[in-house]
């Protein structure tokens, strides 16, 4: 299954470590059972996106491990990958990146000749360079979030709104981030999907945050003096402060870390599918617990 993690560092830019080779329970040694791909994806200090990404496990590049040790960003963004739909290709790694806003997505959901229908009906064929249903669902929330003005809380409630009327659906989670934002879905219940809204007095006596996982690790290098929220496909440590997102549930936070929550979709959707309905690779790549 893959990992998802969005973090939100507030107004001011945090240096955070990637631990992709050395940690614990580091990326690289957890790509073994996600080895599919790779990513990071943060925002340079004029707004414009960067991401580094490989079609490979962690634990392959050492190349990508390198580069991602010291990145500096008010939010950030980062994907291990089990693929379900498309080959194992730099187009088809996540984080994708679409009008100046990174998205990631872990699910699965059907009928993708469907949505390109839908797409071609936007005008928004051109935003999915490749073949996963995860860059089309993006390219349909971009095409949505175009039409009400550039408002990304309506694109992402037009856009899921339409995918659980149409298609087969077994999860839609997925976060998206600009430079000064962030959303997070859990939609419906099948994948979990967890938030931390973290604060300088949970941290560390050195002022240094450690965050760990099964999956993926970061640890920031100079002392963290703001709040910051964390969205995690599991819990990555032991604070009791996690919670785990309802279904249906969009999370917002702003530039100022404001916190917000809406439920803007149907209790299921119309054609919901168990890990049974879902063909063998499919199915694997749903797997909680990876290969």
């Amino acid at each position: 299954m893959c990992r998802l993690f969005g973090m939100h560092a507030g107004t001011t830019p945090i240096k955070a470590t990637f631990w992709l080779l050395e940690a614990p329970n580091s990326l690289s040694l957890q790509s073994h059972l996600e080895p599919d791909g790779t990513g990071i994806g943060v925002f340079k200090p004029d707004g414009s996106p960067e991401v580094t990404k490989q079609p490979i496990a962690a634990w392959e590049d050492r190349d990508f491990a390198r580069e991602a040790r010291s990145l500096q960003s008010r939010t950030f963004l980062a994907h291990v990958r089990y693929a379900s739909t498309g080959a194992h290709t730099m187009a088809n790694t996540h984080p994708f990146e679409q009008d100046g806003r990174l998205f990631a997505h872990n699910g699965a959901f059907q009928e993708l000749g469907k949505l390109d229908a839908r797409l071609a009906d936007l005008g928004a064929a051109e935003l999915a360079q490749g073949e996963t249903d995860s860059e089309r669902l993006f390219a349909l929330i971009t095409a949505e979030t175009r039409l009400a003005a550039g408002n990304v809380s309506e694109g992402i409630a037009r856009a899921l709104r339409w995918v659980a009327g149409a298609l087969p659906v077994y999860s839609l989670n997925l976060i998206i981030t600009t430079a000064t934002e962030l959303w997070a879905v859990r939609y419906p219940a099948a994948h979990e999907l967890y938030v931390l809204e973290q604060r300088p007095s949970a941290m560390h006596g050195d002022g240094q945050l450690v965050v760990r996982s099964s999956r993926i690790s970061v640890r920031t290098e100079d002392p963290v003096t703001t709040p910051h929220v964390l969205v995690a496909t599991e819990r990555m440590n032991a604070n009791p402060g996690w919670r785990l997102m309802e279904a249906g549930e969009v999370l917002h936070v702003n530039s100022d870390l404001g916190v917000s929550r809406s439920f803007p979709f149907p209790d299921s959707p119309a054609y919901p599918l168990a890990l049974a309905d879902l063909d063998p690779v499919t199915a694997a790549s749903q797997h909680p617990h990876g290969r």
